[in-house]
């Protein structure tokens, strides 16, 4: 665990966690394989983006946020406001009830990302939602202008950004997790569609 989180947000990840565990007996909000690994396979992993979002922005929205992963855990550890999209109505009243017992500030919205409309933020993060041509597609529409995407990305990142490349203009950093060998983060900004051919 992270050692540059206050005392208050560790005992706020501590509910949490322990919350999620209880509604994973009913809501199948993590596998229970990770059940033992929560804190290393899903928050550690969350967490690792907190430091990239400096200066923090004025809001987030983290699409298909699922069991809060990263955006009800960032909103948590930062302090940022975020607007989670989860389409699930099971897992988002498990995010009400995550941000009434954490004071996280966040929204939950119980839509379809395409369905969404939820005015454009300076940040947009996902962790494990859809390729990245599909994720960008679904992004462009609410991310601000000069705003970023910070993705977790597993091994195939490489492959989805040359597929992505056919179809949008942007500017990519590649960043290691700290958490799986395998995965990273990518570091979006400056996305534009490419303009299709006269």
């Amino acid at each position: 665990m992270s050692n540059d989180i206050s005392r208050e947000t560790s005992e706020a990840l501590d509910r949490f966690a322990a919350l999620l565990l209880r509604w994973n007996r009913t809501v199948n909000l993590i596998a229970r394989k990770d059940e033992q690994r929560l804190w290393e396979r899903h928050i550690a992993d969350s967490l690792q983006l907190a430091t990239l979002m400096q200066p923090g922005p004025g809001r987030a929205i983290d699409l298909g946020s699922g069991a809060g992963f990263p955006g009800l855990v960032l909103a948590i550890a930062t302090g940022v406001p975020f607007d989670l999209i989860e389409a699930d109505q099971r897992k988002a009243a498990f995010l009400r009830e995550a941000a009434r017992i954490t004071s996280a500030s966040v929204q939950v919205h119980p839509i379809r990302i395409e369905t969404a409309r939820i005015a454009p933020a300076a940040l947009i993060t996902a962790r494990a939602l859809a390729p990245l041509t599909k994720l960008l597609d679904l992004a462009a529409p609410m991310l601000a202008t000069e705003g970023i995407c910070l993705f977790l990305k597993g091994a195939n990142a490489q492959a989805e950004l040359t597929e992505a490349a056919s179809q949008w203009h942007m500017q990519v950093e590649i960043l290691p997790s700290q958490t799986a060998p395998e995965a990273c983060i990518l570091r979006i900004s400056n996305l534009s569609r490419v303009a299709p051919p006269n």
